[in-house]
Parts: structure tokens; sequence; C-alpha cells
């Protein structure tokens, strides 16, 4: 679990709070294998033993004061007795994680009525959705990919195929020959559901295949699957031949359906089912279908936002059966391979909301999505999670930020279907009174809270005692990961600077930013992040000046005596430079935006960093690094004498080599240089496989390169022109800086 605060040091008072201006609050990663300084939780058993405080429900830790018969809350101060059995079992410290260290993971009891224990089978399902509406190129990247996941799947798991279009097809591969059973879907929405339930059709013990026995018989499948072709969707609709346009994908009914199917064994056979939905263009037959000509309106002629009319879901079809998928124990993963508009807007309910990822991948030619599929199936996954914040008692979790959804009942508490070592939450603070820390010596306290699944092999022996490779068995377990630390409060201002993690800074704020454009548009949005940079500055020339007349043209906005805030204009300026926040009439495509907005959201800190505001490193030759770090500009190239330059956008990495480069230089750089090891070593470091890209400059297009090159661009997206770009953006955050701060003068 890493946990990452915007600030080390904590802002005494509401008033400390409001002269910072700095957001105040944490990103945490729950399931991250170490803590932020790689440091591991110390693991036992006992997760239900840790005693908690009888007032605030905190679990006991390090941090706490213990004595003979009882213990003091570190977060509320409540002296707690021990019962019995703790007083017994803290006789024995070394056998209580609690007791040693801040942060602990433990086993908690299953009790094998609910499926755990390891007693009760608890199977790895999975289940690939096709898109038979499509082209050739679009199932052969389909096939690679499933062929890519078959081999990333323990053995001992089950897998399903299913096609879908006008029909929806189940397959049973576990027989000589793959058998496929046809459901058609009803044309009209007012029909209730298939004509024959998939149960009917298929019993699902024949759908689902044990991958181990059966990974040829898959493989031969899905070079079976071919698209279904228009005048076959037309018939089926009813429509005459010549008026069949392309359409028929009944995507909506085909997951309905599904996931009605599975829930029959969920709870039985497994504890969580995972489905690949793999989408050609936007669903426009049957239940769920979407319209996409709101995308070919004239916004601008009727005085409409764009951006705000494309960002909403169209219906709640997609959401409401996401709350179906987590009542069935599904959680669904859309992988979207199209240019066109396909409204994820409203199908990225259905996965984000069922503890899924969404994916979007323009083309078929450069896709990652092998990759990227065998990625999230070789990375280990919690699942069932329960996710709660407590802090001591003079602040209190404000706003919660993520893939996760609220307890209906307790406050502070957030569920998460589905949560890999990548997923990060945020949380920003507010006071609970209007004093402050009340003791200023005490450290502010934070504990994490983290209830979890996983399912885990069980070794099998025969009476020889060798291992078993005929049967594989699997059992859910149950644990509970606790994290507590401490944060001291800032005597003054300039140790809040000094403290700052630019960083989560920016976490938290392109949380807020993408809820805002949610509700009033990205034009709203923009302006919220500039508006903010502008008071950060305000703020920060106030807190250091000796003199409140400080003219403007003296107006520090570089933040030039505090290097934790010195980052944070380019970091904002490129955020509103970037796809998630430029506008709907830059060529911004609103499935693109709806994409970023669903990664930057489950991103931690450093990685949406990298994503805002690229790496651009520079190499003397392929060997040996000549810079760490350059500023996104065309003067940075032009100024280094290095001839070769890495880019790391982290959705893509790209290695330009100047014009001017030495041609003995070899081009692209050998695959056992630095350059390729560092390449390597970041592709692994990520949650998504990032697009490697070679260009010489001068003799390849250089224009995906040059568009990173953002120092020199307008905010506005006017392009490349003289005295503008992050120059001008300084400028006009100076200005209304000094707007700030002379009208608090005058007020």
């Amino acid at each position: 679990m890493a946990v990452r605060a915007t600030v080390s040091r904590f802002p005494a008072t509401p008033e400390a709070l409001e002269s910072c201006a700095v957001q105040w609050g944490v990103a945490v990663t729950p399931f991250a294998a170490a803590d932020e300084r790689g440091q591991p939780p110390t693991t036992g058993a006992g997760g239900d033993r840790v005693p908690r405080c009888e007032h605030c429900w905190a679990y006991l830790s390090s941090h706490c004061d213990l004595e003979r018969w009882g213990w003091t809350c570190a977060l509320c101060g409540t002296l707690n007795g021990f019962d019995d059995e703790t007083e017994r079992r803290f006789q024995r410290p070394a056998a209580c994680p609690e007791l040693n260290s801040s942060f602990v993971d433990l086993e908690i009891p299953v009790d094998e009525a609910e499926g755990g224990g390891d007693g009760v089978q608890a199977l790895p399902v999975y289940v690939a959705a096709v898109d038979l509406a499509c082209s050739e190129d679009f199932l052969e990247l389909i096939k690679s990919a499933l062929l890519a996941a078959l081999e990333a799947l323990i053995p001992g798991s089950l897998f399903g195929l299913m096609t879908f279009s006008h029909k929806i097809g189940l397959y049973d591969v576990q027989g000589p020959i793959p058998l496929v059973k046809n459901v058609f879907i009803p044309p009209d929405l007012e029909e209730d559901g298939l004509p024959v339930a998939l149960e009917d059709a298929m019993p699902l013990h024949s759908f689902l295949a044990p991958v181990d026995t059966c990974k040829d018989r898959i493989a031969a499948a899905l070079e079976t699957l071919r698209p279904t072709s228009s005048w076959e969707r037309g018939a089926a609709s009813g429509q005459e031949e010549d008026t069949v346009l392309l359409g028929g994908r009944g995507f909506g009914t085909a997951m309905s359906a599904l996931i009605e199917y599975l829930s029959s064994e969920y709870g039985s056979t497994f504890a969580l089912a995972r489905v690949f939905a793999f989408l050609s263009g936007a669903p426009d037959y049957g239940a769920g279908l979407l319209d996409t000509r709101r995308y070919g309106e004239q916004y601008a002629s009727k005085g409409v936002d764009a951006d705000l009319a494309l960002l909403p879901e169209q219906i709640p079809f997609y959401r409401d059966l996401a709350a179906v998928a987590v009542q069935s124990g599904v959680c669904v993963d859309i992988f979207a391979v199209t240019d066109e508009y396909t409204d994820l807007a409203s199908l990225k309910f259905l996965s984000i909301e069922s503890g899924g990822s969404l994916f979007l991948y323009a083309n078929t030619d450069d896709s990652t999505l092998p990759q990227d599929i065998y990625r999230l199936l070789s990375r280990p996954y919690a699942f069932g999670c329960v996710l709660r914040l407590r802090t001591s008692s003079d602040f209190e979790p404000g706003n919660s930020y993520g893939h996760f959804f609220p307890d209906p009942q307790y406050e502070n508490v957030q569920h998460i279907i589905c949560c890999d070592s990548f997923a990060t939450y945020a949380y920003d603070f507010e006071f609970a009174h209007n004093n402050g820390f009340s003791r200023h010596t005490d450290p502010a306290v934070v504990q994490i809270a983290f209830q979890y699944s996983v399912i885990e092999p069980v070794k099998e022996t025969l009476g020889n005692g060798s291992q078993s490779s005929a049967s594989y068995k699997f059992c859910l377990k149950r644990r509970l990961r606790i994290r507590t630390l401490q944060y001291r409060p800032a005597s003054n201002i300039s140790e809040i600077y000094d403290s700052v993690d630019p960083e989560v800074v920016l976490h938290i704020l392109v949380h807020k930013v993408i809820l805002e454009s949610l509700d009033k548009g990205v034009r709203e949005g923009r302006h919220q992040v500039h508006a903010w940079l502008s008071l950060l500055a305000a703020r920060y020339n106030q807190a250091l000046s000796s003199d409140v007349r400080t003219p403007l043209s003296s107006i520090d906005i570089d933040f030039s005596q505090c290097p934790q805030l010195q980052t944070i204009p380019q970091l904002v300026f490129a955020l509103l430079r970037s796809p998630l926040l430029r506008l709907h009439e830059e060529g911004v495509h609103p499935d693109y935006r709806i994409y970023l907005q669903c990664l930057f959201s489950a991103l931690e800190p450093s990685s949406l960093a990298k994503a805002v505001y690229p790496v651009l490193v520079s190499y003397s030759s392929p060997d040996k690094q000549a810079f760490p770090r350059h500023t996104l500009s065309r003067a940075a190239l032009i100024m280094s004498e290095s001839p070769i330059f890495l880019l790391d956008t982290f959705t893509n990495l790209i290695v330009y080599y100047l014009s001017t480069a030495d041609p003995s230089i070899p081009f692209p750089p050998p695959r056992d240089c630095l350059l390729r090891t560092t390449i390597n070593r970041l592709k692994q470091d990520r949650c998504i496989t990032p697009k490697l890209t070679f260009i010489h400059g001068g003799k390849d297009d250089s224009t995906l390169f040059e568009s990173y090159l953002i120092e020199e661009q307008d905010v506005d997206g006017s392009g490349f022109t003289t005295g503008s770009g992050f120059v001008a953006f300084r400028e006009s955050v100076r200005n209304v800086a000094g707007e700030i701060i002379q009208e608090e003068i005058g007020s």
C-alpha cells in the first residue's frame, strides 16, 4: 500500500490552509506490493483479532501507546482495555505484527459456508465476448489478443468464448470439434429479453472450459470466427437488402444475457468472473443501442458547448447493467478498437463501475491490445475490496476520488469490485472545526484499512507425495491490510511549501477537473485549473513578500524560493494543453477524452505526471545518457549537443534522432545498448503497454515527436508563434495573481 500526501507537513489551521492555497490530501494505491519507499508490509494471521478502538473503530498500530491493561488510540486518544484473549496474545509481542509495524497485511479466516477457505473451490473464470459486426482486420487482432490471453491464464482457470452481432454465439470447446449454439437477438426493443435463455441454449458447465486441457481447442474455435455480413444482419432484422447499412451490434442485449448466464454459478464455481468485451463500434441493435448522430451535431451554430453535450451518458442502460454485474460477481473490461464515434461516455460505466478498465485503440495496425491483455492477466488482482480511511479527530476526509462506489450506510467507506497493484484512489482533507490542530506538537494521524479477497492455488499431492498434474484447485483468501501514518503540522507557510509533493498535487487537481468537466464542461474545467494556479502564485507572493504593495512586474510566478513548487506551472500548462482539457474544436475526439478521463483517474501520481508532462531524456550515444530531463521545447533540442532523445509520454515511447546526428550512430539503436535496456524497463513498469516509435529527423515524419514539444504552443491551441506558449501562459498567470493581490489589498 503506497500512500503519498500532497504535503508532508500539514497546515495547522483553516487559515493556514486557505493562505497556502495548496491541495490538501493523499493518493492511495492500496494493493501495491510495497509502500511508497519500497518497503513491504509485515505479514501474518489474525486479521480478525486486531484490537479496535471503542470510540472511532480505528485499529491498534505501532503508533498507539500501550499500557499494562490497555492502549490509547493514536487517532482519537481514547483509552481502551484489553480483553483476556488479547492480553494473552500480547504476552508474545513478536508474534503480533500490529505491535511491531505501522504497515501490516493479515489473513482473515473465511467461513467455508461463505465460499472461502482451503476446502472450497473458487475457480478463476474468464469470458471473451467478441464483436462480429466488424472487419477482418479487427477479428485478426482479437484472435491474436486472445491467444496471448490464453498464455497468461494460470492452469485450472475456466474460459468461455461468446460472440455477438445480431445474434449471440456460445462455444462449447470441450468436445473434439468446437460446437456453437446461436441465440438471435430481437430487434424490437420492447421485446422482453431473448427468445431462449442462454442456459437453455447451452449449459454453463459446457460453455466454461478448463484452459489447461482445452487450450488448443479454444485456439481452434478462434480460427472459425468470421465477421457477419450486412445482408445476414439485415435479414435477421427483417429489413430489405437494399436498405441495410452496417449495423447489427447487439452489445447491450448480449452483455445483459451473459451476466445473467454467469450469475447462476456466483458463489459456488467462482467468486469473480472477468469478462473481456471487444467492440469495433457503437452498439446499434437491440437493448442498449446508442445514437451516434449526436457527434455530428453542429453545436457551435446552436450556441451549445460541444464538450459539455458529448460528455454525459445518453442512456442509463450501461450504468444500470454495471450494478447488476456487481451483484452477479462479474467484472467487465471493455476493449474498443475503432476510430469512429462509439459513445464511450455511455459505455464506460459498464467497465469502471463493475471494477474493470476501459481501453481504446484507434486502429488495428499498431495496436498494443495483445500485450495489454497479457499484462492485465499476468498481474495479481484483488476483488471484493473495502477501503476505509480514518483520521485523527481534528480533521476529516472531504471528497474521495477514483473508480469505487461509496458504502450506502457508512461514511468514508468505499467498495472496490476489482483492484490491481496500479489502481490508485485519492482523498482530500478538511478541518473538523475552526481551531485546526488543537495541539500543534501532536502529529496528525491517517489510518487506511483495506480488506480484500484473492484467489490462490492449492497444491494437491498424490498418495506417493508427488505433485498432481491432473487437478488444479483454488481457494478464496481474505486479507486485511492496515497502514497508519503520522504527519507533523507545519509551524508556518514556508514549511508547507517546502514539503509539497507536486505529483500528488497534480493527481488531486486532475481528479477535481475531470469532475468539473463532466458537470459544467471542459471550458469551466480549464478555467478552474488556471484560476487555482493564479491563486497559488498570489498566496505564495503574499506569504514571502515583505511589501504587500509588490508591483506586478516583480510578482514571482516561478516560485524561485521554493524548489518543490517550481514544476507546478509547467504541469498545469501541460494539463491545459493535453487532450483531456483541449476543446472540441481543436479536434479532440470525445471518445479519446473519455478514455483519458478513465485512464488518468486510475493512475498513481508519478505515472500521471509523466502522462501530463512527458519526460524528455537525451543520449550522446545509444550507450550513454547525456542529460536526465529537458523541457519540452524546440529550444531544448537546439541547445543540447546530444543527437538522440528518448521521449516517455506514458502511452508512447519515442526515440528521436536529430537530422544532424552522426551517420555512424546506428539507427534504430542496437538491442543490447543502454537505451534499449531503459526502454524495456520502462515498458515493464506500467499498467499499459506504451507504443514504441523510432523517428529519424530529416528522413521520417517528425510530427508525432514535435507535437509533444508543447512549451512553444499556445494554451488555446493556436500553434507555434513567437512570444507565446509557456511564456505567454506565465504572463497570464502573473496578471491574474496581481489582480487577486490588488483586490485583497483594496478590501
